[in-house]
């Protein structure tokens, strides 16, 4: 479903498509341009399981929570299909290659315009997006990571030429074999974040912004229960 509407994206040339989690929404608290580049996207997926339960208890249920990882092979088999190319940009090394080696063998015919790692500065950007363009790439994946993807995609989308722009964040490293991710048991339990932080301690610091989206959470709800009250 979701891929169906992504390709549905391709009609409005330089569409931006976000996954996002909890972090990015508490960024968006205090980044202003941060939060109208996500405002502004053509598509907003549900990434964490934050902002599932989060959308459920404002009583707008989230059909399902679709991280980056998730939906690349999908989005690739029908990209396949339809004969249209992709740009794997992101990551270290060599992992964007290896990440787009390991979807093109799920998804024979998928046609890989070119990859490219992640490393570069602000000063290279113009250049990265001419190269993407060079390539003929219909759709980008951009690995760089949150909010740096989000703001590339911002910036440089149109000049790649490409119809759809999406930051799948860590997205590579998984698929390129580089982090293992969590077992199905973990990630039907919804705990697929606890065993990432167990795996990898040092990204600890990121889950500081948790407590913070809780608070965010509950402090929405007490208004808007307080405005129907009073209404």
């Amino acid at each position: 479903m979701q891929s169906a509407t992504i390709l549905g994206c391709r009609e409005a040339h330089g569409a931006t498509v976000v996954t996002l989690g909890t972090e990015m929404i508490v960024r968006a608290q205090h980044d202003a341009r941060f939060r109208e580049i996500v405002n502004a996207s053509a598509l907003s997926l549900c990434d964490t399981v934050g902002v599932k339960y989060a959308a459920r208890l404002h009583g707008t249920p989230v059909e399902e929570r679709v991280s980056g990882v998730d939906l690349i092979a999908p989005l690739c088999a029908a990209l396949a299909e339809q004969g249209s190319s992709v740009y794997f940009l992101g990551g270290k090394g060599d992992t964007a290659a290896r990440a787009a080696d390991a979807v093109r063998a799920r998804c024979p015919g998928l046609i890989v315009a070119g990859t490219r790692d992640g490393y570069f500065g602000a000063d290279r950007e113009s250049e990265i997006a001419a190269a993407v363009a060079a390539s003929g790439a219909n759709v980008l994946f951009a690995g760089l990571g949150s909010p740096r993807q989000e703001n590339f995609l911002d910036m440089r989308l149109q000049e790649t030429g490409c119809a759809v722009g999406i930051g799948v964040g860590g997205s590579f490293d998984v698929l390129a074999g580089n982090v293992e991710r969590a077992p199905a048991i973990w990630q039907r339990l919804n705990l697929e974040w606890l065993y990432r932080l167990v795996r990898e301690p040092h990204r600890w610091r990121r889950q500081l912004a948790l407590p913070q989206f809780v608070w965010l959470v509950l402090r929405e709800r007490a208004t808007l229960r307080s405005s129907r009250r009073f209404s």
